[in-house]
């Protein structure tokens, strides 16, 4: 599904809609009375089926009207006292009576004391609350990232992508995890093992753009990128390998984008070291890998007065930085090379390499 146009700021990024912190809001105020009532609907149930038969005991031992009943019940359970039984005279009170006074009162102090417990919880808390308001967000996105495995990686790509303004969707298994990202109001899901599908489904892949499998295990991964095409058969997957002899069997699970994390470290690594300016890698399929580098011109450099078709032979010109301003017009046949200009590069690491000692900065 196509991502609808997000606005962008003035420095080029886009800027997250305040909307999603005020529903998230919003939704914990309404899901908040839900949220309480769920958790001691049970005790409640209880507290009011011992109302009622205390209510039934004092009617029928004590022959008092149904109000008064109630009321004494009430009284008599909740240890209030308004009401004593039998005027206070407990040694001549009916046996049976008092028996069922005594499982009345008794099973009541506990479901009290549990209620007291679940109020105390959902109001300090608010967890469920929370939850509730996530997953109420989750279900109106659409042309979302879901980024399944919350580890380094997996870090850094969902807050690359909240910083770079585009909604995201974390999945991760460890709890705590998932408690950090729900108090801070990021969108998580808590990942259930060995149910992908449930877990993609509260993810809402069924609207989201683009899924991202960054699990440290590799079985992980494919098992996410399987579910995910079986599921969405037109969404875009991009996952990690840690195996680089499992890119083919990752492309055969259905990943549109393998990325081999030991290749693509190996070669950041070597790369960085013949060239000290490196500041990208491209992976292609189509290119090979390719090196983005940035050289400043000095006033020696041999490069100064040249034009840029004389670089072509050893790398692409991607742009020009002159008095911190780009000059994006590259093809311009009069653009000549000049000192203190920043050169942006796209090439084979020779080349680079070359360029790099011609623009002086060795």
């Amino acid at each position: 599904m196509p991502r609808e146009p997000s606005p962008v700021s003035s420095g080029g990024r886009r800027s997250r809609p305040t909307s999603r912190t005020l529903g998230f809001v919003l939704y914990q105020v309404l899901y908040a009375p839900l949220v309480f009532a769920r958790v001691i609907y049970r005790q409640l149930i209880v507290l009011t089926v011992m109302f009622i038969a205390g209510a039934a005991v004092f009617s029928y031992y004590q022959h008092l009207p149904p109000l008064p009943s109630l009321l004494a019940s009430v009284s008599t359970i909740t240890t209030i006292g308004l009401y004593v039984p039998n005027g206070g005279n407990f040694v001549t009170l009916n046996s049976t009576e008092a028996g069922l006074l005594i499982v009345l009162i008794i099973v009541s102090v506990g479901a009290a004391a549990s209620l007291l417990q679940g109020t105390v919880s959902a109001v300090v808390s608010g967890d469920l609350a929370r939850g509730e308001a996530e997953r109420s967000l989750i279900r109106r996105l659409k042309g979302h990232v879901i980024v399944v495995g919350y580890t380094h990686l997996g870090r850094y790509v969902a807050d690359k992508l909240d910083e770079l303004g585009m909604d995201c969707v974390v999945v991760t298994r460890d709890p705590a995890q998932y408690e950090a990202l729900t108090k801070r109001k990021a969108l998580a899901v808590q990942e259930h093992e060995n149910r992908p599908v449930t877990t993609l489904k509260e993810a809402n892949l069924e609207a989201a753009a683009t899924l991202i499998a960054a699990h440290e295990k590799d079985t992980d991964n494919m098992l996410i990128v399987l579910s995910a095409r079986r599921m969405r058969p037109d969404v875009r997957i991009i996952t990690v390998v840690h195996d680089d002899q499992l890119i083919e069997t990752a492309k055969n699970a259905g990943a549109d984008v393998v990325i081999p994390s030991s290749v693509s470290v190996g070669h950041l690594l070597a790369l960085s070291a013949t060239t000290k300016d490196l500041v990208g890698i491209v992976f292609s399929e189509k290119v090979g890998t390719k090196e983005i580098a940035q050289f400043s011109v000095f006033h020696a450099s041999k490069l100064i007065g040249q034009g840029l078709p004389s670089l072509t032979k050893l790398a692409h010109v991607v742009g020009i930085v002159r008095h911190d301003e780009l000059i994006r017009d590259v093809f311009d046949p009069a653009l000549r090379i000049q000192e203190g200009d920043t050169l942006l590069l796209f090439g084979d690491p020779s080349g680079l390499h070359e360029l790099e000692t011609a623009a002086g900065a060795t």
